[in-house]
């Protein structure tokens, strides 16, 4: 098997302490067993990724101007909704269509979103079927009479090609997707032609913004974390090959938990052997 090489991972090994003087950001519990029990984890490379976002939106329109089914969206049916709010002198309109379908969000997708039914409100994360449902179809936002938003999403990822706009009507960004990922991401790949993925990196204006895999030549997870801003932030976890179906951590790295924290020197949080028993914490 190929010998994974993590970047973050040289400046990090020979300290396993916070250096004196540091604030030590607070962070969850260590877990005592290293057996991953969170089934949205992916345990796998994406099956479908980066495919051409604008032909499939050249298709959708297609099947608009037929005019055969009515809020149908990527073969999906869908129902549209309006959240209109006030401050000021200011009306802002939010078109934008929902599935009722209960569908599980892709985990690797940092950025999901969805309709808070209760609270009338277009939401980003921590999404649960029981309080809303996913965005999925044509989303549309006006202040006044002014169109300064358009875009697609699929199952809550946003999808093709969206832009923003001034007061003006004119176009202020364009950034384009492919189901939730953009466009300029990186992928590096160990067989490109059977498409095994290695690594995936998300980026946003030159800069890593989102969720970071990287990948074991069969497909299974080996590590995992966020970016923001360029930055690595939050836990990054690495995983021991997969053995028996069960997905074990091997060892956890704390960075700053926002980004843009100079001060902050990451550190070994925790390692598990392959069994997934604890064999060193930080806070011990």
């Amino acid at each position: 098997m190929k010998k994974l090489i993590y970047s973050f991972s040289v400046m990090l090994f020979f300290n396993a302490s916070v250096s004196i003087g540091q604030e030590e950001t607070p962070t969850a519990e260590v877990d005592s067993s290293g057996v991953e029990e969170n089934r949205l984890l992916p345990t796998s490379t994406p099956i479908l990724l980066f495919s051409d976002a604008e032909d499939e939106l050249k298709e959708e329109k297609k099947k608009k101007r037929k005019k055969k089914k009515k809020n149908f969206h990527f073969g999906e049916k869908t129902s549209r909704a309006l959240i209109k709010s006030s401050f000021r002198d200011q009306v802002t309109y939010q078109f934008f269509n929902y599935t009722t379908r209960n569908k599980t969000p892709d985990p690797y997708i940092r950025d999901i979103f969805w309709y808070d039914t209760k609270n009338k409100a277009i939401k980003n994360g921590g999404f649960l079927p029981s309080k809303g449902y996913l965005l999925h179809g044509p989303y549309e936002k006006r202040i006044g009479e002014n169109v300064v938003e358009t875009g697609m999403y699929m199952y809550g990822a946003k999808h093709g090609r969206w832009m923003t706009f001034d007061s003006k009507n004119i176009l202020l960004d364009k950034k384009h997707y492919s189901e939730g990922w953009p466009k300029a991401s990186r992928v590096t790949y160990y067989n490109r032609g059977e498409r095994k993925i290695e690594k995936l990196t998300p980026i946003e204006y030159d800069l890593e913004e989102g969720n970071f895999f990287h990948f074991y030549p069969d497909g299974q997870i080996a590590v995992a974390g966020e970016y923001k801003f360029g930055e690595r932030i939050g836990i990054w976890t690495e995983y021991w090959p997969r053995e028996n179906d069960k997905t074990v951590k091997k060892r956890e790295i704390q960075y700053q938990n926002e980004a843009l924290n100079n001060s902050f020197q990451p550190y070994i949080r925790a390692e598990w052997d392959k069994e997934g028993n604890l064999i060193y914490s930080h806070a011990q």
